[in-house]
């Protein structure tokens, strides 16, 4: 049985409390220590000075103190990641002390059961504050934890009608973000040592909401909500960094919105903010790219490359917070899309875009030199220098061995690209099956059971098996374009037949289904190598004089991609070599009256090539077509005459 304390002693020891507690808030401001350890110091201190405190039944005049050393023990518990849990429970056990002084109790209740109860049947005015500090600290760790409702019903129970209705409501129609404005804090008393005031938290926590569901409406793709409530966090009580980290969020938003000049303001007023905060930067170079500003767009990611290499070499020191806040915006706000708006590249994939931007923009000199540096990484250790995760902007490494190989070419630079395909063709040796059965059909919907989770597993492996032998394939074909340039007409011939023997390893089957219909996407792929490996062999027969030959190829082609204008095209030229002049006449007929497709993209399904295709593309591209249709009109006015109606 617990012995019950005098008034005087009672009085000595809240006296001792007090001074304990307030010299622990006031080390707290001390630089005396690095934060790690004097914050593990203090979290011990106050949460002992606690322990003595509860080894005493619950009173109504020592529950303030208490429940003031409560508070800043937990702001400490709570301000680590690995304790939040410890800080749920130490909110629960200050609740039920409360009750325990009331002479009720309340175990068997919910968090959110146990504070309707507390807030609805204590009704001592001292303990007001204490509970106001508390609920804030709830709040907080319901925030992290993404319950919105929890919070509102809290904010609810600590506001009353009366408040409500006299409060500045802001602009954004938002209950939650109304409820934290409107709530009142009582005030506090200064005898009471706090290491973060309830004040200062209120408007962390309005900041941090209006963040969170600003983030949770973008994720929803509600931009214009999503901006308002961004706009609203960025008026807000938080740091530099999480205001820079908010302006990228309303730039991101503004891009999606399709206004691209405000989302470069709110990206440059990120940079301004924290200069610290690169993934502003990368979004910069991304809305020049969306505008077709090249030059900008590469000068951002050139800067942004240059910064990525300085600061791995030598990190910056992180920006010390002024004053210190145990729970701040960073410690609240965790959506996954905040982490993907804010993925920091690593220097080697701004390398990597580099150099994928100037072959795209046909910047071919400028695209060598930044393959070459990015394969140089490659060749310092993968791992190290290159993030192969989900996130990342690099494609599969041989896919950018290929593009290597694609700006050599266009450099005239034969040999390297040569060289740079075959170790394409090397490394992918053992690989692939000899055969590879694939069944040609819709896709099928979904299906949880154990064999379609087999099915699944099994296709995958084929897609792999599909894209390294496109990765070889290609190889073969970049090999058999160089080798046609440089007059080397025989070997080009050969390396174009490997590159169609490689693709003889895929056999297709199914219901009937049309050549380009219901393929995946590596097939399609696959498809369209096969389509450039038959027009290039064929040119390099027809310089031969094997127009034979090189009118099956065509016919081929024509086969794999029906109305190809290139196979089409190279198919008059052989007919017409071949002395087959009405025939050819009667193909460019044909021809001619079709619609034009784009370049790049495959028949019928509008998909893009990969970038490594490109140059194969437009070399497969016939040359010759203005002279061939003079030739083809003169021959048939000539045969209009010869022939009068």
């Amino acid at each position: 049985m617990k012995r019950r304390r005098g008034p005087a002693a009672e009085l000595g020891c809240l006296q001792a409390w007090a001074a304990e507690n307030r010299a622990l808030a006031e080390r707290c401001r001390l630089r005396d220590l690095p934060g790690a350890v004097k914050g593990r110091q203090l979290r011990g201190g106050f949460g002992e000075l606690l322990l003595r405190m509860r080894g005493l039944p619950a009173t109504l005049p020592t529950l303030p103190l208490e429940l003031t050393v409560l508070y800043n023990s937990l702001l400490f518990r709570m301000g680590a990641s690995d304790s939040a849990m410890e800080g749920q429970e130490g909110i629960r056990q200050g609740l039920l002390r409360v009750l325990e002084a009331c002479g009720a109790c309340g175990q068997d209740l919910s968090s959110e059961e146990l504070w309707q109860k507390v807030l609805q049947e204590v009704t001592v005015a001292e303990l007001q504050a204490p509970l106001h500090r508390l609920g804030a600290l709830q709040a907080a760790w319901w925030l992290s934890t993404d319950r919105l409702g929890s919070i509102t019903g809290l904010l609810r129970l600590l506001s009353n009608a009366e408040d409500l209705g006299k409060a500045h409501w802001t602009k954004v129609e938002n209950e939650l973000l109304s409820l934290l404005k409107a709530w009142r804090v009582p005030a506090e008393e200064d005898s009471l040592c706090l290491v973060q005031s309830t004040r200062d938290l209120k408007e962390i926590l309005y900041t941090s909401a209006a963040f969170l569901q600003g983030l949770q409406e973008f994720e929803a793709g509600n931009f214009p909500t999503a901006r308002s409530l961004l706009q609203e966090a960025a008026g807000g009580f938080c740091s530099k960094k999480v205001l820079a980290q908010i302006y990228t969020c309303l730039g991101c938003c503004a891009q999606r919105m399709g206004k691209p000049q405000t989302a470069l303001q709110y990206l440059k007023q990120a940079l301004q903010v924290d200069f610290q905060c690169l993934p502003a930067l990368s979004h910069v170079a991304a809305v020049y790219h969306d505008l077709g500003k090249t030059d900008a767009e590469l000068q951002a990611l050139a800067l942004l490359y240059e910064v990525c290499v300085l600061w791995k070499k030598n990190p910056p020191a992180a920006a010390s917070s002024s004053p210190y806040f145990l729970i701040r915006t960073e410690l609240l706000v965790h959506a996954p899309v905040l982490a993907s708006l804010l993925h920091h590249h690593h220097p080697s994939e701004v390398k990597y875009l580099l150099a994928q931007r100037c072959l795209q923009n046909g910047r071919v000199a400028d695209a060598v030199e930044h393959y070459l540096d990015f394969l140089a990484l490659l060749q310092e250790g993968l791992q190290q220098q290159v993030p192969l995760n989900d996130s990342s902007a690099i494609p599969r490494i041989p896919e950018v061995f290929l593009e290597a190989a694609s700006a050599l070419e266009q450099a005239e630079r034969y040999q390297d690209a040569i060289t740079v395909s075959e170790e394409v063709i090397s490394r992918t040796t053992g690989l692939i099956p000899r055969v590879l059965l694939l069944e040609e059909r819709p896709e099928q919907p979904e299906c949880r059971s154990p064999q379609a989770g087999l099915a699944s597993g099994l296709l995958a492996q084929k897609k792999e098996s599909l894209s390294c032998l496109a990765w070889r394939a290609a190889g073969y074909l970049h090999q058999g374009w160089v080798l046609g340039k440089l007059g080397e007409v025989k070997e080009a011939v050969t390396q174009f037949s490997r590159c169609l023997e490689e693709l003889l390893r895929v056999q297709l089957y199914g219901p009937g289904a049309e050549p380009t219909e219901n393929l995946l996407p590596e097939v399609e792929v696959l498809q369209k190598i096969r389509l450039l490996a038959l027009i290039g062999r064929g040119v390099q027969f027809l310089e031969l004089g094997r127009h034979k030959k090189a009118l099956l190829d065509f016919q081929h082609g024509l086969q794999v991609s029906p109305g190809d204008p290139a196979a089409a095209s190279y198919l008059v030229q052989a007919l017409w070599n071949l002395d087959r002049k009405q025939e050819a006449a009667a193909q460019w007929q044909k021809l001619s009256q079709r619609p034009s497709k784009e370049d790049g993209q495959q028949e019928g399904q509008g998909r893009p090539v990969p970038l490594y295709l490109v140059s194969c593309l437009k070399q497969a591209m016939f040359p010759h077509s203005d002279d061939l249709a003079k030739r083809i009109q003169n021959y048939l006015g000539s045969t209009t005459q010869d022939h009068p109606s």
